[in-house]
């Protein structure tokens, strides 16, 4: 009996804003033609920083599971955050990254309110980053960028159908709007 590759993943991520999606892409593309990378960039409706890996499999996630999620990440209560992604690297296994220091604190907090939220222990580090490409035939160091920065809303849960570049949103959890700053009367 053979094993099917997995044909589904579910996950929980922040999608980057249009601006900052626009910058991402063009931030890849620039460094795919500077080091004669061949690798496509990642579409810009997809850029995404992850937070939580939840499964692979080849079928569709099942109600149960899905309830169970919504309802534990509904838990989370955290404020809007502001993100910020100075450098860009490789990583070992051929994606081309965006990475950053002190600019990403709101997600790794996130990341921790969120496995909080759903019981799960961390099985190995988090490491805040945006893919903006593949390509394992070069590894490029870690390269200064101009940072690449957009205020983090609110995450979401999604279905990713692999292979065919296709994400499923299947909720939403918004983050706390501080409330406005107004002049004294």
């Amino acid at each position: 009996m053979g094993f099917s590759r997995p044909t589904a993943r579910l996950l929980f991520l922040v999608y980057a804003d249009p601006t900052a999606a626009a910058a991402a892409v063009e931030t890849g593309c620039r460094l795919r033609d500077q080091y004669g990378l061949n690798g496509p960039p990642i579409l810009r409706r997809h850029i995404h920083s992850t937070l939580w890996h939840v499964c692979d499999d080849d079928a569709p996630p099942p109600p149960a599971l899905l309830a169970t999620l919504t309802t534990c990440a509904s838990r989370v209560s955290m404020p809007t955050f502001r993100v910020s992604f100075d450098r860009v690297e490789s990583f070992v296994g051929g994606a081309l990254v965006l990475r950053g220091e002190e600019g990403v604190i709101g997600l790794e907090l996130l990341y921790e309110n969120l496995g909080a939220a759903l019981c799960i222990k961390r099985t190995r580090s988090f490491v805040p980053h945006v893919t903006v490409l593949r390509d394992k035939r070069y590894l490029l160091p870690s390269v200064p960028i101009e940072p690449i920065e957009w205020t983090v809303t609110e995450f979401v849960l999604v279905h990713s159908l692999l292979g065919k570049t296709t994400h499923r949103v299947l909720a939403r959890f918004p983050l706390i709007r501080p409330p406005p700053t107004g002049r004294g009367r």
